[in-house]
């Protein structure tokens, strides 16, 4: 049985490194999607008075259902880290050292995302939706409850249905409050009343469904014309009114301040926001069902506007004439009449009639077609809506498998751990991610693409980077190495480093300088030949022939030999020669050339004509190079055919 589980010693640190890496990034990315959440609702919870179990039940709601948003983001920073740390640390060297190829250490890792990608497939399809079902119910139950009555000084408080208060000051410990002035519209604008008095007490009743205002020395005014029944009409400048005075006065305002709960029943029940409910058969039923009501609802607007348009009179044509009927109508001389003149021959009450019944008609179709049309609107967006949770069943795991063929190989290429580059690659990438989901998510929503191409989108843009990611990694890339963009920027702009050869102090082994000027010699005849060939390089060659840079490699390669051999020489003019020979560029190519996608590219050629044509400054940079070292060669065989000089010390 121990040999059955055993596991290698590597897979084993892996994994114990691994899986506490990933809980803690997992409840750091839940934790800030949590508070994402707490940011878009709390103007929804503030000032109700809820209580704090009704708060951590909610939070607690929230959390699982915004475990498929953090998985993926935990996935892709956990594996930079860890294999960051491996890269900064040289463990990941010594394991390549050992023999052991990339992709081979990812094997437990590997199997561990697909247990953890299953899961969360079961998770959303099984779990989430009773947990969402719960979440929405128990949020719109928040939404709906009264807030925490808390009225404010020197303002007008409008959170009471049908009433405005005012307060001039009130006392905190007592809760007496002092010039008060209540609006009370709740019966209408025309019969508002107003109530001014010293001061007030406010007070819930037992069951919280009601305000008790008991004011004190006051005065009520109320319009008259609710009880004007004799028929007297009053100018608009005047509106009579009736007063009241009170030395106390009671005035109970309904106002519920219990929090109702509502069900999940509301949420599944409701046929255009059910979907969040309902698990992957569920789905396919339901989209299935709408789907064929849908066609039915087509096939009946069809058929309605077949009957209704302006050739349904074929209609009554008799069965079995209407093939002469139409031949007649083809060989008979046209002559149709104007149906203005027909109209005009009727009288003129009929042709009122006529226009009238036309006009109902065409009105009445018009909307019936609009309400038709509405409602397969709603339907069509429903069942988007309903395959945006079918899918997103199985995009959120393929995501998780994709980050972490993100996040693994580019943790082995940049090399570094912690906390720092980790996060700011991570963000940068969730950020595009969560940017393009949203953009599929929308487009599939609206129904501007297919289903399946809107929520496979963001699948479909970040599945190449984790290939050649991947890739890249497995080849020990130097993509992330920023000495690698440097030196590509200095080719660009033609910026070369400057060559340096001071006097030695110690020469262990003296130039031969009749053996370097032969060298130099055989330089000047292979420029002359490199020249000859590819003096002109075409757009073949460009593409196809990889002797270009072969030998140009070997030209670099043999000058950099004979300067090096210059460079223990203590004669200052030799010196001073061997620093003016420049450094010969490569020409930047996107592919290597003789390759597939060296060929594609030369035959695509829009394309590969822009790429030739980029390097062309380049290319005649590195003839002149190269003449310009023809040139040098000689000044040096000159000097150094001046053996007679003794050589100068520094």
């Amino acid at each position: 049985m121990r040999r059955i589980f055993h596991i290698k010693r590597l897979y084993g640190y892996i994994l114990t490194t691994y899986i506490p890496l990933f809980l803690m990034t997992f409840a750091i990315c839940l934790f800030l999607v949590l508070m994402q959440f707490l940011w878009k609702h709390v103007e929804d919870m503030v000032g109700k008075g809820l209580e704090i179990s009704v708060l951590g039940e909610m939070f607690f709601y929230a959390a699982l259902s915004l475990v498929p948003v953090a998985l993926p983001l935990a996935i892709l920073l956990s594996s930079l880290m860890m294999f960051g740390n491996m890269g900064e640390s040289l463990e990941l060297l010594a394991v390549k050292a050992a023999g052991v190829p990339l992709l081979t250490s990812m094997k437990p890792l590997t199997i561990l995302i697909v247990s953890i990608a299953v899961g969360a497939f079961f998770y959303q399809n099984d779990v989430l939706p009773k947990i969402q079902s719960k979440n929405v119910s128990l949020l719109i139950s928040i939404r709906q409850a009264s807030p925490e009555l808390d009225i404010p000084e020197g303002v007008f408080y409008k959170e009471l249905d049908g009433y405005n208060l005012y307060v001039e000051r009130k006392n905190r410990e007592t809760g007496m409050l002092y010039n008060v002035m209540i609006y009370d519209i709740a019966s209408g604008f025309n019969n508002m009343a107003v109530i001014i008095c010293d001061s007030a007490e406010m007070n819930m009743t037992g069951d919280k469904k009601r305000l008790l205002f008991t004011m004190y020395s006051g005065q009520q005014f109320q319009n008259f014309q609710q009880g004007n029944s004799s028929g007297t009409r009053y100018s608009n400048d005047f509106v009579p009114y009736s007063r009241e005075n009170f030395d106390t006065k009671m005035m109970m305002i309904a106002h519920d301040a219990n929090f109702n709960r509502m069900g999940k029943e509301v949420i599944e029940g409701s046929s255009t926001s059910n979907y969040i409910s309902k698990n992957l058969s569920e789905l396919s039923i339901s989209i299935d069902s709408m789907t064929l009501l849908l066609d039915s609802v087509n096939r009946m607007d069809r058929k309605t506007m077949k009957n209704s348009s302006y050739l349904s009179f074929r209609n009554s044509y008799p069965q079995e004439g209407k093939d002469s009927l139409i031949a007649a109508a083809w060989t008979a001389p046209v002559d149709t009449p104007d149906p203005d003149t027909l109209l005009r021959s009727k009288e003129p009450g009929d042709q009122s009639a006529i226009l009238q019944s036309a006009f109902m008609k065409a009105d009445n179709n018009s909307n019936e077609f609009l309400f038709r049309s509405l409602n397969k609107t709603t339907t069509r967006k429903t069942i988007n809506r309903h395959w945006v949770e079918w899918h997103r069943k199985f995009t959120v795991p393929f995501t998780c498998l994709i980050f972490f063929f993100i996040g693994a190989p580019l943790g082995s290429i940049v090399r570094k751990g912690g906390l720092g580059t980790p996060i700011v690659i991570s963000v940068i990438l969730f950020i595009i991610y969560y940017i393009v989901e949203n953009v599929g998510y929308k487009m599939t929503r609206d129904g501007v693409w297919a289903h399946w191409f809107g929520m496979w989108f963001s699948s479909f843009v970040l599945l190449p980077v984790g290939v050649f990611l991947t890739w890249k990694a497995m080849n020990d890339s130097v993509i992330m190495n920023a000495d690698t963009y440097v030196n590509i920027l200095k080719r660009l702009l033609f910026i070369r480093d400057k060559r340096k050869y001071p006097v030695k102090s110690v020469i262990i082994e003296k130039p031969d300088y009749r053996e370097i000027a032969r060298s130099l010699s055989d330089l000047s005849q292979k420029i002359d030949r490199f020249i000859d060939r590819y003096g002109r390089l075409s757009y073949r060659d460009y593409w196809a022939d990889a002797g270009y840079d072969r030998e140009l490699r070997s030209l670099r390669s043999s000058q950099e030999i004979i300067l090096n051999n210059l460079s223990n020489s203590r004669r200052l003019e030799i010196l001073a020669k061997a620093e003016e020979f420049p450094v010969i560029f490569n020409i930047i190519r996107i592919f290597n050339p003789g390759t597939l996608p060296a060929k594609i590219c030369m035959y695509l050629f829009p394309a590969g004509i822009i790429f030739r044509l980029l390097s062309l400054p380049l290319e005649m940079t590195v003839r002149k190079d190269l003449e310009n070292v023809q040139q040098l060669n000689l000044d040096l065989i000159n000097i150094l055919h001046d053996t007679r000089k003794p050589e100068q010390t520094a």
